[in-house]
Protein backbone atom coordinates (compact mmCIF):
# COMPACT_ATOMS: atom_id res chain seq x y z
CA UNK A 1 0.00 0.00 0.00
CA UNK A 2 1.37 3.58 -0.89
CA UNK A 3 0.83 5.98 1.45
CA UNK A 4 -0.84 9.76 0.66
CA UNK A 5 3.20 11.65 0.45
CA UNK A 6 1.57 15.61 1.57
CA UNK A 7 5.28 17.36 1.06
CA UNK A 8 5.36 15.71 -2.53
CA UNK A 9 1.85 17.07 -3.36
CA UNK A 10 2.14 20.78 -1.71
CA UNK A 11 5.67 21.28 -3.91
CA UNK A 12 3.99 20.30 -7.42
CA UNK A 13 0.83 22.19 -6.80
CA UNK A 14 3.47 25.54 -5.22
CA UNK A 15 5.07 24.54 -8.66
CA UNK A 16 2.08 24.41 -11.08
CA UNK A 17 0.70 27.56 -9.68
CA UNK A 18 4.10 29.41 -10.14
CA UNK A 19 4.69 28.31 -13.53
CA UNK A 20 1.21 29.19 -14.20
CA UNK A 21 1.21 32.73 -12.31
CA UNK A 22 4.66 33.13 -14.64
CA UNK A 23 2.60 32.23 -17.56
CA UNK A 24 -0.32 34.82 -17.05
CA UNK A 25 2.40 37.37 -16.32
CA UNK A 26 4.73 36.98 -19.01
CA UNK A 27 3.29 35.03 -22.15
CA UNK A 28 -0.46 36.17 -22.55
CA UNK A 29 0.92 39.52 -23.52
CA UNK A 30 0.80 40.00 -27.49
CA UNK A 31 3.81 37.95 -29.47
CA UNK A 32 6.17 40.52 -30.16
CA UNK A 33 9.68 40.36 -31.62
CA UNK A 34 11.52 40.37 -28.25
CA UNK A 35 8.91 40.60 -25.14
CA UNK A 36 10.46 41.91 -21.87
CA UNK A 37 10.71 39.01 -20.16
CA UNK A 38 13.09 37.55 -23.15
CA UNK A 39 15.36 40.40 -23.60
CA UNK A 40 15.82 40.48 -19.31
CA UNK A 41 16.74 36.95 -19.26
CA UNK A 42 19.01 37.50 -22.66
CA UNK A 43 20.77 40.11 -20.06
CA UNK A 44 21.13 37.95 -17.50
CA UNK A 45 22.84 35.33 -19.83
CA UNK A 46 25.08 37.91 -20.97
CA UNK A 47 26.28 39.34 -17.65
CA UNK A 48 27.07 35.42 -16.49
CA UNK A 49 28.91 34.79 -19.58
CA UNK A 50 31.04 38.00 -18.63
CA UNK A 51 31.19 37.06 -15.00
CA UNK A 52 32.20 33.85 -15.82
CA UNK A 53 34.95 35.21 -18.23
CA UNK A 54 36.42 36.93 -15.30
CA UNK A 55 35.30 40.52 -17.11
CA UNK A 56 33.11 41.10 -14.37
CA UNK A 57 33.12 40.44 -11.06
CA UNK A 58 29.17 41.81 -9.74
CA UNK A 59 26.34 42.01 -12.38
CA UNK A 60 22.19 43.14 -11.59
CA UNK A 61 19.52 42.42 -12.93
CA UNK A 62 17.09 45.17 -13.82
CA UNK A 63 14.67 45.84 -10.75
CA UNK A 64 11.65 43.92 -10.68
CA UNK A 65 8.59 43.70 -8.17
CA UNK A 66 8.30 40.51 -6.07
CA UNK A 67 5.35 39.06 -8.02
CA UNK A 68 7.96 39.54 -11.12
CA UNK A 69 10.34 37.88 -9.34
CA UNK A 70 9.22 34.75 -8.59
CA UNK A 71 8.69 34.34 -11.91
CA UNK A 72 11.72 35.19 -13.61
CA UNK A 73 14.05 33.82 -11.00
CA UNK A 74 13.26 30.21 -11.97
CA UNK A 75 14.30 30.83 -15.58
CA UNK A 76 17.19 33.13 -14.64
CA UNK A 77 18.86 30.64 -12.51
CA UNK A 78 19.15 27.55 -14.81
CA UNK A 79 20.66 30.34 -16.82
CA UNK A 80 23.24 31.41 -14.49
CA UNK A 81 23.97 27.75 -13.33
CA UNK A 82 25.15 26.94 -16.90
CA UNK A 83 27.79 29.46 -16.80
CA UNK A 84 28.79 28.19 -13.18
CA UNK A 85 27.51 31.90 -11.77
CA UNK A 86 25.74 32.36 -8.55
CA UNK A 87 22.87 34.65 -7.27
CA UNK A 88 21.19 36.22 -4.93
CA UNK A 89 17.49 37.78 -4.41
CA UNK A 90 18.00 41.40 -3.20
CA UNK A 91 15.39 42.61 -1.41
CA UNK A 92 17.38 45.78 0.18
CA UNK A 93 19.53 47.14 -2.91
CA UNK A 94 22.66 49.38 -1.86
CA UNK A 95 21.66 52.61 -2.02
CA UNK A 96 24.93 54.63 -3.64
CA UNK A 97 25.33 57.94 -5.48
CA UNK A 98 25.79 55.90 -8.56
CA UNK A 99 21.77 55.43 -9.11
CA UNK A 100 19.01 57.18 -8.38
CA UNK A 101 18.13 56.63 -4.63
CA UNK A 102 14.90 55.34 -5.69
CA UNK A 103 16.02 52.75 -8.32
CA UNK A 104 15.00 50.02 -6.99
CA UNK A 105 12.79 50.99 -4.12
CA UNK A 106 10.02 48.05 -2.72
CA UNK A 107 11.90 45.80 -5.50
CA UNK A 108 13.82 43.11 -5.70
CA UNK A 109 17.25 42.94 -7.83
CA UNK A 110 19.09 39.28 -8.71
CA UNK A 111 22.56 39.78 -7.98
CA UNK A 112 25.08 37.88 -10.19
CA UNK A 113 28.71 36.50 -9.27
CA UNK A 114 30.95 34.00 -8.79
CA UNK A 115 33.20 33.21 -5.49
CA UNK A 116 33.51 35.81 -2.27
CA UNK A 117 32.01 38.76 -3.90
CA UNK A 118 28.57 38.40 -2.34
CA UNK A 119 30.73 38.93 1.11
CA UNK A 120 32.37 41.79 -0.22
CA UNK A 121 28.71 43.15 -0.79
CA UNK A 122 27.56 42.51 2.26
CA UNK A 123 30.44 44.23 3.67
CA UNK A 124 30.10 47.03 1.44
CA UNK A 125 26.53 47.24 2.99
CA UNK A 126 28.05 47.20 7.03
CA UNK A 127 30.04 50.00 6.27
CA UNK A 128 27.98 51.99 4.72
CA UNK A 129 25.03 51.71 7.46
CA UNK A 130 27.97 52.27 10.24
CA UNK A 131 28.57 55.48 8.45
CA UNK A 132 25.39 56.66 8.68
CA UNK A 133 24.56 55.67 12.48
CA UNK A 134 27.92 57.61 13.09
CA UNK A 135 27.02 60.58 10.96
CA UNK A 136 30.17 60.40 8.86
CA UNK A 137 28.23 59.17 5.56
CA UNK A 138 29.27 62.30 3.99
CA UNK A 139 32.03 63.74 1.61
CA UNK A 140 35.12 62.09 0.54
CA UNK A 141 33.59 58.56 2.52
CA UNK A 142 30.40 58.44 0.99
CA UNK A 143 31.99 58.68 -2.55
CA UNK A 144 34.51 56.10 -1.67
CA UNK A 145 31.29 54.03 -0.82
CA UNK A 146 30.07 54.80 -4.54
CA UNK A 147 33.14 54.08 -5.92
CA UNK A 148 33.52 50.83 -3.85
CA UNK A 149 30.50 49.78 -5.37
CA UNK A 150 31.30 50.88 -8.74
CA UNK A 151 34.47 48.97 -8.85
CA UNK A 152 32.83 45.82 -7.80
CA UNK A 153 29.80 46.26 -11.20
CA UNK A 154 34.08 46.65 -13.09
CA UNK A 155 33.27 50.00 -14.03
CA UNK A 156 36.23 52.20 -15.24
CA UNK A 157 37.16 55.10 -13.02
CA UNK A 158 35.87 57.39 -15.82
CA UNK A 159 32.63 55.48 -15.62
CA UNK A 160 31.88 56.05 -12.09
CA UNK A 161 32.94 59.65 -12.46
CA UNK A 162 30.44 60.10 -15.27
CA UNK A 163 27.75 58.54 -12.62
CA UNK A 164 28.40 60.44 -9.94
CA UNK A 165 28.15 63.71 -11.81
CA UNK A 166 24.98 62.64 -13.16
CA UNK A 167 23.29 62.16 -9.58
CA UNK A 168 25.52 64.65 -7.46
CA UNK A 169 27.34 67.95 -7.56
CA UNK A 170 30.68 66.00 -7.99
CA UNK A 171 32.55 66.57 -11.01
CA UNK A 172 36.15 66.25 -12.28
CA UNK A 173 38.30 68.71 -14.47
CA UNK A 174 36.42 66.51 -17.58
CA UNK A 175 33.13 67.76 -16.93
CA UNK A 176 33.92 71.61 -18.01
CA UNK A 177 35.15 70.88 -20.98
CA UNK A 178 39.12 69.80 -22.05
CA UNK A 179 39.76 71.27 -25.46
CA UNK A 180 43.64 71.07 -25.36
CA UNK A 181 46.75 70.19 -23.25
CA UNK A 182 49.99 72.56 -23.42
CA UNK A 183 53.17 72.21 -21.83
CA UNK A 184 54.89 75.24 -20.54
CA UNK A 185 59.07 75.16 -20.57
CA UNK A 186 61.33 78.09 -19.49
CA UNK A 187 64.41 78.78 -20.92
CA UNK A 188 67.10 81.68 -20.36
CA UNK A 189 67.35 82.20 -24.02
CA UNK A 190 63.79 82.12 -25.51
CA UNK A 191 65.23 82.90 -29.04
CA UNK A 192 67.43 80.31 -29.35
CA UNK A 193 64.72 77.98 -28.00
CA UNK A 194 61.94 79.26 -30.45
CA UNK A 195 64.83 78.90 -33.40
CA UNK A 196 65.20 75.31 -32.03
CA UNK A 197 61.77 74.60 -32.09
CA UNK A 198 60.49 76.08 -35.32
CA UNK A 199 63.46 76.20 -37.66
CA UNK A 200 65.58 72.64 -36.95
CA UNK A 201 61.76 70.66 -35.66
CA UNK A 202 59.86 72.74 -37.58
CA UNK A 203 56.78 73.11 -35.69
CA UNK A 204 54.53 75.78 -36.48
CA UNK A 205 54.66 79.29 -34.38
CA UNK A 206 51.14 80.30 -33.34
CA UNK A 207 50.98 83.05 -31.32
CA UNK A 208 54.30 85.00 -30.17
CA UNK A 209 53.61 87.21 -26.26
CA UNK A 210 56.86 88.22 -26.38
CA UNK A 211 57.75 86.90 -22.96
CA UNK A 212 56.59 83.59 -24.28
CA UNK A 213 55.61 81.72 -27.78
CA UNK A 214 52.79 79.30 -28.65
CA UNK A 215 53.87 76.21 -30.51
CA UNK A 216 51.77 73.51 -31.73
CA UNK A 217 53.04 70.16 -31.77
CA UNK A 218 49.84 68.15 -32.98
CA UNK A 219 46.25 69.02 -33.83
CA UNK A 220 45.44 70.06 -30.24
CA UNK A 221 48.44 69.77 -28.90
CA UNK A 222 50.77 72.86 -28.07
CA UNK A 223 54.09 74.17 -26.35
CA UNK A 224 54.34 77.47 -25.15
CA UNK A 225 58.75 78.47 -24.35
CA UNK A 226 58.32 81.01 -21.62
CA UNK A 227 61.42 83.77 -20.96
CA UNK A 228 62.30 82.68 -17.42
CA UNK A 229 63.28 85.53 -16.34
CA UNK A 230 59.58 86.71 -16.65
CA UNK A 231 57.65 83.39 -15.82
CA UNK A 232 56.91 80.81 -12.80
CA UNK A 233 60.18 79.01 -13.00
CA UNK A 234 63.76 79.68 -13.54
CA UNK A 235 66.17 78.03 -15.69
CA UNK A 236 67.75 76.71 -13.14
CA UNK A 237 65.14 74.59 -11.66
CA UNK A 238 65.42 71.00 -12.11
CA UNK A 239 64.09 70.02 -15.66
CA UNK A 240 62.16 67.43 -14.26
CA UNK A 241 60.04 66.39 -17.29
CA UNK A 242 60.43 64.53 -20.92
CA UNK A 243 58.27 65.26 -23.63
CA UNK A 244 57.83 62.74 -25.84
CA UNK A 245 57.29 63.47 -29.89
CA UNK A 246 54.92 60.53 -31.25
CA UNK A 247 56.07 59.08 -34.74
CA UNK A 248 56.10 56.41 -37.23
CA UNK A 249 59.45 57.86 -38.48
CA UNK A 250 62.61 57.16 -36.09
CA UNK A 251 64.75 56.47 -38.16
CA UNK A 252 64.60 59.88 -40.07
CA UNK A 253 64.06 61.70 -37.40
CA UNK A 254 67.19 59.85 -36.02
CA UNK A 255 69.41 60.64 -38.92
CA UNK A 256 68.27 64.06 -39.75
CA UNK A 257 68.82 65.45 -36.16
CA UNK A 258 72.19 63.73 -36.18
CA UNK A 259 72.98 65.51 -39.20
CA UNK A 260 71.99 69.19 -37.31
CA UNK A 261 74.26 67.86 -34.49
CA UNK A 262 71.59 67.75 -32.07
CA UNK A 263 72.68 66.43 -28.68
CA UNK A 264 71.68 62.67 -28.09
CA UNK A 265 71.20 61.30 -24.83
CA UNK A 266 70.03 57.37 -25.63
CA UNK A 267 70.77 56.66 -29.32
CA UNK A 268 68.11 55.08 -31.44
CA UNK A 269 67.96 51.00 -30.81
CA UNK A 270 65.00 49.12 -31.73
CA UNK A 271 63.91 46.18 -30.26
CA UNK A 272 62.26 42.98 -31.76
CA UNK A 273 59.00 42.57 -29.44
CA UNK A 274 59.57 46.01 -27.52
CA UNK A 275 56.35 47.72 -26.81
CA UNK A 276 57.61 51.13 -27.95
CA UNK A 277 61.17 52.10 -29.58
CA UNK A 278 62.82 55.47 -29.80
CA UNK A 279 65.52 57.67 -28.77
CA UNK A 280 66.20 60.60 -26.52
CA UNK A 281 67.58 64.12 -27.82
CA UNK A 282 68.34 67.07 -25.77
CA UNK A 283 67.17 70.52 -26.49
CA UNK A 284 69.13 73.92 -26.43
CA UNK A 285 68.52 74.14 -22.63
CA UNK A 286 68.48 70.89 -21.19
CA UNK A 287 64.66 69.65 -21.68
CA UNK A 288 64.75 65.79 -22.73
CA UNK A 289 62.79 65.28 -25.85
CA UNK A 290 62.21 61.46 -26.43
CA UNK A 291 61.45 60.77 -30.08
CA UNK A 292 59.23 57.29 -29.47
CA UNK A 293 56.93 55.29 -31.77
CA UNK A 294 54.21 52.78 -30.03
CA UNK A 295 54.43 48.95 -30.94
CA UNK A 296 51.43 46.53 -31.28
CA UNK A 297 51.88 45.07 -28.12
CA UNK A 298 49.25 43.55 -24.98
CA UNK A 299 49.95 46.66 -23.00
CA UNK A 300 49.37 48.93 -25.77
CA UNK A 301 46.04 47.71 -27.28
CA UNK A 302 43.72 50.23 -25.91
CA UNK A 303 46.49 52.95 -26.76
CA UNK A 304 47.27 52.19 -30.68
CA UNK A 305 43.93 53.01 -32.61
CA UNK A 306 44.33 56.41 -30.92
CA UNK A 307 47.20 56.92 -32.53
CA UNK A 308 46.25 55.17 -35.64
CA UNK A 309 43.61 57.34 -35.34
CA UNK A 310 45.61 60.78 -35.15
CA UNK A 311 48.41 59.04 -37.86
CA UNK A 312 45.29 60.12 -40.12
CA UNK A 313 45.64 63.61 -39.37
CA UNK A 314 49.05 65.16 -39.20
CA UNK A 315 49.96 68.15 -39.15
CA UNK A 316 52.66 69.91 -41.41
CA UNK A 317 55.78 70.25 -39.76
CA UNK A 318 58.21 73.02 -41.59
CA UNK A 319 61.42 70.88 -41.19
CA UNK A 320 63.84 70.76 -44.59
CA UNK A 321 62.76 66.74 -45.12
CA UNK A 322 58.98 67.17 -43.87
CA UNK A 323 59.19 64.82 -40.80
CA UNK A 324 55.74 64.86 -38.76
CA UNK A 325 54.79 64.12 -35.35
CA UNK A 326 51.34 62.84 -34.86
CA UNK A 327 50.92 62.85 -30.83
CA UNK A 328 52.76 63.97 -27.88
CA UNK A 329 53.02 62.14 -24.47
CA UNK A 330 54.24 64.76 -21.37
CA UNK A 331 56.35 62.48 -19.05
CA UNK A 332 55.66 63.10 -15.31
CA UNK A 333 58.00 61.33 -12.66
CA UNK A 334 56.54 60.70 -9.08
CA UNK A 335 57.16 58.83 -6.16
CA UNK A 336 54.01 57.80 -5.24
CA UNK A 337 52.26 56.22 -8.20
CA UNK A 338 48.79 54.75 -6.90
CA UNK A 339 48.19 58.36 -5.29
CA UNK A 340 48.93 60.07 -8.56
CA UNK A 341 46.51 57.54 -10.40
CA UNK A 342 43.96 58.29 -8.27
CA UNK A 343 44.35 62.43 -8.39
CA UNK A 344 44.28 62.01 -12.15
CA UNK A 345 41.39 59.73 -12.04
CA UNK A 346 39.49 61.25 -9.65
CA UNK A 347 40.16 64.57 -9.75
CA UNK A 348 40.66 65.53 -13.60
CA UNK A 349 38.88 62.85 -14.36
CA UNK A 350 40.97 61.72 -17.36
CA UNK A 351 40.92 58.12 -18.76
CA UNK A 352 43.92 55.88 -18.98
CA UNK A 353 44.96 54.52 -22.31
CA UNK A 354 47.90 52.25 -21.88
CA UNK A 355 49.37 50.66 -18.22
CA UNK A 356 53.11 49.69 -18.62
CA UNK A 357 53.01 49.02 -14.58
CA UNK A 358 56.47 51.32 -13.70
CA UNK A 359 54.01 54.01 -16.41
CA UNK A 360 50.43 54.92 -17.07
CA UNK A 361 49.28 56.81 -19.61
CA UNK A 362 46.34 59.13 -19.41
CA UNK A 363 44.45 60.78 -22.45
CA UNK A 364 43.81 64.80 -22.08
CA UNK A 365 43.15 65.83 -25.97
CA UNK A 366 42.95 63.60 -29.05
CA UNK A 367 46.42 63.92 -29.27
CA UNK A 368 47.95 64.94 -26.37
CA UNK A 369 48.41 62.78 -23.46
CA UNK A 370 50.18 62.59 -20.09
CA UNK A 371 52.37 60.08 -18.96
CA UNK A 372 53.56 59.27 -15.26
CA UNK A 373 56.67 57.69 -14.36
CA UNK A 374 57.50 55.54 -11.27
CA UNK A 375 60.93 57.76 -10.53
CA UNK A 376 62.57 54.68 -9.84
CA UNK A 377 63.03 53.40 -13.18
CA UNK A 378 62.58 56.72 -15.51
CA UNK A 379 64.83 59.31 -16.56
CA UNK A 380 64.41 61.62 -14.07
CA UNK A 381 64.03 61.76 -10.27
CA UNK A 382 61.31 62.86 -7.94
CA UNK A 383 62.29 66.40 -7.58
CA UNK A 384 60.34 69.54 -5.47
CA UNK A 385 60.96 72.16 -7.30
CA UNK A 386 60.41 71.81 -10.92
CA UNK A 387 60.78 74.12 -14.39
CA UNK A 388 57.21 73.29 -15.93
CA UNK A 389 53.64 73.40 -15.87
CA UNK A 390 51.62 71.12 -17.06
CA UNK A 391 48.81 72.81 -18.89
CA UNK A 392 44.92 72.79 -19.88
CA UNK A 393 42.83 74.43 -21.74
CA UNK A 394 39.61 74.53 -20.14
CA UNK A 395 36.34 75.57 -22.15
CA UNK A 396 34.39 76.73 -18.91
CA UNK A 397 37.42 77.68 -17.30
CA UNK A 398 35.43 80.14 -14.50
CA UNK A 399 33.60 77.09 -13.25
CA UNK A 400 36.29 74.81 -12.75
CA UNK A 401 38.30 77.43 -10.58
CA UNK A 402 34.87 77.70 -8.75
CA UNK A 403 34.58 74.09 -7.90
CA UNK A 404 38.64 73.78 -7.62
CA UNK A 405 38.49 75.81 -4.84
CA UNK A 406 35.09 75.50 -3.03
CA UNK A 407 36.09 71.49 -2.63
CA UNK A 408 39.65 71.62 -1.66
CA UNK A 409 40.85 69.77 -4.73
CA UNK A 410 44.03 71.61 -5.93
CA UNK A 411 46.14 73.51 -3.31
CA UNK A 412 46.09 77.25 -5.38
CA UNK A 413 48.80 79.34 -6.33
CA UNK A 414 46.53 82.65 -6.31
CA UNK A 415 43.13 82.70 -4.74
CA UNK A 416 41.82 84.85 -7.97
CA UNK A 417 41.46 83.89 -11.66
CA UNK A 418 44.34 85.81 -13.47
CA UNK A 419 44.03 87.86 -16.42
CA UNK A 420 46.62 88.36 -19.27
CA UNK A 421 47.68 91.42 -21.18
CA UNK A 422 44.54 93.11 -23.04
CA UNK A 423 42.49 89.87 -21.61
CA UNK A 424 44.05 87.40 -24.07
CA UNK A 425 43.53 84.50 -21.94
CA UNK A 426 42.52 83.77 -18.34
CA UNK A 427 44.10 81.38 -16.13
CA UNK A 428 44.86 79.82 -12.69
CA UNK A 429 47.76 77.52 -11.59
CA UNK A 430 47.59 74.53 -9.05
CA UNK A 431 49.71 72.20 -7.93
CA UNK A 432 49.45 68.30 -8.45
CA UNK A 433 50.24 65.92 -4.82
CA UNK A 434 54.05 65.88 -6.01
CA UNK A 435 54.18 69.50 -6.53
CA UNK A 436 54.08 69.81 -10.46
CA UNK A 437 52.46 73.40 -11.29
CA UNK A 438 49.15 72.48 -13.16
CA UNK A 439 47.78 75.40 -15.35
CA UNK A 440 44.71 75.78 -16.70
CA UNK A 441 43.85 78.67 -19.83
CA UNK A 442 40.89 79.85 -21.12
CA UNK A 443 42.23 82.13 -24.34
CA UNK A 444 39.70 84.89 -26.16
CA UNK A 445 39.36 86.35 -28.96
CA UNK A 446 42.63 88.86 -29.67
CA UNK A 447 44.89 89.37 -32.78
CA UNK A 448 47.42 87.49 -31.53
CA UNK A 449 45.52 84.32 -30.75
CA UNK A 450 43.74 84.23 -34.05
CA UNK A 451 45.49 81.62 -34.92
CA UNK A 452 45.57 79.33 -31.70
CA UNK A 453 41.13 80.18 -32.00
CA UNK A 454 41.66 78.81 -34.95
CA UNK A 455 43.21 75.36 -34.15
CA UNK A 456 41.32 75.19 -31.22
CA UNK A 457 37.97 75.96 -32.47
CA UNK A 458 38.43 73.41 -35.30
CA UNK A 459 37.43 70.31 -34.11
CA UNK A 460 34.09 71.99 -32.65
Amino acid sequence: MKFFNFNRYLFIITFLYLIYGCTTDYQKKPNTKMDQYSYELGVIGGFSELINAGVKELALSAPMISSEMDCFILDAELIALKYDVSTYRESDLIVTDLFPSDVAKDKDVLLLFTGKTLEKYLTLKTDKKRLEESGMYNGPARIEISRRFGRMLSYSPRKINKLLSQNTSFRTMDDFGIRANNLFLYYKDLKKAEAFYTNILGMEKIADYEMAVILRMAEDSFLILVDSSKGMHTSEEPKTVALALLTDQLEEWYSYLLRKKVSIKYKFSPEEGSPHDGFVAIDPEGYLLEFENFNQHPENENFIPLLNQNKTKQIPYQNPIKLNVHSTIIWLYYKDLLSMEKFYQDVLGLEIVADQGWTKIYKVSNTGFIGMVDEKRGMHKHTKRKAVNVGFIIDDLESWFEYSKENKLLKLYDQELGSGPETRYKSFVGFDPEDYFLEFDRFFPHEDNELLLEYLNAGN
